[in-house]
Parts: C-alpha cells; sequence; structure tokens
C-alpha cells in the first residue's frame, strides 16, 4: 500500500541512551488520530491492504484499490472530514518537528533498546533486527524520531514494547518517504512528508 504526497500518515498496530523526561511529549493528532491513513493527493493499495479505522485524503480525492484492500472505517476522498483531518495532520507533524532532540546524529538502529527520548537524524534513519523501546515504567513514556529524509525499515525487522511503553506514544517525523519492509512488524505513528510504503509480504 502506499499513500502520496504532502503529509501522509499511518497507524500501523527500538545499548539504552541517555533521555530528558521533559524533551519528549505525546503529541496530539486531533481528528486525524481516528484514521489508519491520511494523504495530501492519492491513496493507492495494490493487494490486500487492510486500514484499521478511517482512510482519507486530501485536498487530492483520489483512492485507488479498495477492494481489494478493506477499510475498517469510512472512505473520505477529498470531503470535509478528510480536510480537517489532513490539517490537524499538519499541525501534528509540526509539533513533532518541533520537540527538541534529547539524542542526536543516529542514522540507524539495529537490535537495540531504547528509552524514552527524541532521537534525531539529520538525514535518514534505518531499522534492522529486533528494536526494543523499554517505557521504564514510567507512567506515560513517550518515544520520538525525527529524521531529515527518508525511513527505511528492512525486510523481517520488528518493533517490541516493554515496560509501559505504548504505540500511541511512537512517533515518527520523516523528511520525504517512509519505507517498511516486507514481513515487519511496525510500532507507532509516521508522519512523512511526501510518501509511506509498505512492502507485501
Amino acid at each position: 500500500m502506499k499513500s502520496t504526497n504532502l503529509f501522509s500518515f499511518a497507524v500501523v498496530a527500538l545499548t539504552a541512551l541517555p533521555f530528558s523526561l521533559s524533551a519528549q511529549t505525546v503529541v496530539n493528532l486531533g481528528t486525524a488520530s481516528t484514521y489508519g491513513v491520511v494523504a495530501g493527493t492519492t491513496v493507492t493499495s495494490t493487494g490486500l491492504t487492510v486500514v484499521n479505522g478511517d482512510l482519507g485524503t486530501s485536498p487530492g480525492a483520489t483512492v485507488t484499490g479498495f477492494p481489494t484492500g478493506v477499510v475498517n472505517g469510512s472512505i473520505h476522498a477529498g470531503d470535509s472530514a478528510a480536510a480537517q483531518a489532513h490539517t490537524d495532520l499538519v499541525s501534528a507533524y509540526n509539533s513533532v518537528t518541533g520537540q527538541s532532540a534529547t539524542t542526536s546524529g543516529v542514522t540507524a538502529f539495529a537490535t537495540t533498546t531504547l528509552t524514552p527520548g527524541v532521537y534525531n537524524s539529520a538525514a535518514s534513519i534505518s531499522l534492522t533486527g529486533v528494536l526494543t523501546l523499554d517505557g521504564n515504567n514510567l507512567a506515560n513514556p513517550v518515544f520520538v524520531f525525527q529524521m531529515g529524509s527518508t525511513l527505511l525499515m528492512n525486510g523481517g525487522t520488528s518493533i517490541l514494547l516493554i515496560n509501559g511503553a505504548r504505540a500511541e506514544n511512537v512517533y515518527w517525523q520523516v523528511g520525504s518517504s517512509a519505507t517498511l519492509g516486507s514481513a515487519s512488524t511496525f510500532v507507532g505513528t509516521v508522519l512523512a512528508a511526501t510518501s509511506i510504503s509498505l512492502d507485501p509480504a
């Protein structure tokens, strides 16, 4: 499945590093929180895609591949509901972008464990192996990943949540495109400025 153009969104239901409890905050998704996918122009499914939640596109109105793809919610193609979700998504993207990094200069995570924080890359981040997000038994742990260009989740990679970490408090802000490889298990909310592609299994 691929969603394209300005501010694409998908909810798809990481050696410890230093962190600050005050740097990362929960992001308000507004009306976009009920959507599985929001795109600026186009959403295309090329196989048996399952979207849990609503699917919307605005200001564009192109949605293809549904059916065969399944939406467990409503499809909003260029309507007022999609427009509001897109506006809220842009606000959420800006909120994530504006959070101060607790760890800078990251480029890859491979079979590692991360604690709550804001992890920043000026360019790309790639994920490989088993990446564990450890909530440290905090009341409301938040994980923020910021990258200037791409996110690549290699095929077969999985993300594990432990000690109170929750998928709804994991955010991936992607400056261009995100690609989630085949047979991978992804956790969190992706906010990508250009596109999100899910490789078929």
